[in-house]
């Protein structure tokens, strides 16, 4: 049985990193790993690689950036060609960024089965591009393995015939289980001069809160509002970091005081910072669920979640827009000890790759 399987942007890898570690154990499973280049910077690609034990991809097509348009033609033209040369038994995509549906979609005219991990997912809202990618992906998969029960519902809904869906819990907690102790050994909070719990963490990326200067503007209010609390450790994503130089807010952001900036963190440096902080103010998706897992309070800046379980079970809490005041309100009371305890979903226990794994040889193995 040959795999191909997809990584195109950061969190994609992460996901692939325990399926690839599962394919292996398995003299019967060739497993090869095809990054297309989707989202490609050393310090948000190559550490990823490098920390997550993932060997170098059997194939980098280097599609770049463009518009979404440009983008997913670009992955399908080159990806067709490694299609034509490895003839794979199956194609297995993540996630729900543009290489996850234009390999999809080349497989699926190649007549090669689709897996899609991490099915199911709907925020409800069309104008996310990760949306329409989640819902073309999943119409055309052969097998997709969901990550919560919110899934399994929306799949049905959708009228997706009950024997492609299995529901085998969270490939992204198998990596926080993996390597949560490698994290724990690092020495980060020394060499920031910080304590356990004494900081907030702070991520922002999505263009609809970072491409405008009211947005940015915004940041800098909920970040300075927030180290009146605490200290706040701010990764800062190079969109933003752009933009805030741009929009001419860069040089109030450096000049905060309780506020230390860092660089786009490697994974586990990212997961123990997480791990450690007593709240995390996002945009992000998948840190909604690695907060759950850990237990930390997570603020999340969406108009809707497609992982509704981490508000309903978990530790994280939606906030429709960036509006400083309703932010300072919430922060102050989770600091002040009225968060949610939250508890870890279903199958989230770091065996979902096995489980995926199990299905798959069952089905395709020779």
């Amino acid at each position: 049985m040959k795999v191909l399987s997809i990584v195109g942007a950061r969190p994609n890898f992460m996901k692939v990193a325990p399926l690839h570690r599962a394919f292996s154990k398995f003299s019967d499973i060739e497993s090869k790993i095809v990054h297309t280049g989707q989202h490609y910077d050393a310090k948000m690609s190559d550490v990823f690689f490098n920390q997550l034990e993932l060997p170098k991809p059997d194939y980098f097509l280097g599609v770049g950036g463009g518009s979404h348009t440009q983008q997913t033609a670009k992955i399908m033209v080159e990806f067709e060609q490694v299609m034509l040369a490895e003839k794979p038994d199956i194609v297995l995509v993540v996630g729900d960024v543009n290489s996850t549906i234009a390999c999809a979609m080349v497989a699926v005219k190649e007549h090669v089965p689709v897996v899609h991990v991490e099915a199911g997912l709907r925020s409800n809202d069309r104008g996310m591009p990760e949306e329409i990618n989640r819902i073309m992906t999943d119409c055309i998969s052969d097998h997709l393995f969901v990550t919560e029960q919110a899934g399994m519902a929306n799949l049905k809904r959708e009228s997706i015939p009950d024997e492609k869906v299995h529901f085998v819990g969270n490939v992204m907690i198998d990596s926080l289980v993996y390597y949560r102790s490698k994290a724990s050994q690092l020495e980060l909070l020394k060499e920031l001069n910080l304590d356990r719990k004494s900081y907030v963490l702070v991520t922002m990326h999505r263009p609809s809160n970072v491409d405008d200067a009211e947005g940015l503007k915004n940041i800098l209010a909920i970040v300075k509002d927030t180290s009146e609390h605490k200290h706040v450790l701010f990764p800062v994503h190079p969109r933003t970091l752009k933009n805030m130089e741009t929009f001419g807010l860069l040089d109030d952001l450096k000049t905060l005081s309780n506020v230390t900036l860092l660089e786009p963190q490697g994974y586990l440096e990212f997961l123990y910072l997480m791990e450690n902080a007593a709240l995390i103010i996002t945009d992000s998706g998948g840190i909604q669920e690695e907060t759950t897992y850990l237990k930390v309070p997570c603020i999340t800046f969406r108009a809707s979640t497609e992982r509704p379980v981490t508000v309903e079970l978990g530790t994280n809490y939606l906030l429709s827009d960036l509006n400083p005041e309703s932010v300072k309100e919430l922060v102050s009371e989770i600091l002040g000890g009225k968060s949610k305890k939250g508890q870890i979903p279903p199958l989230w226990d770091g065996h979902a790759a096995e489980r995926i794994v199990e299905i798959l040889r069952n089905k395709y193995a020779k």
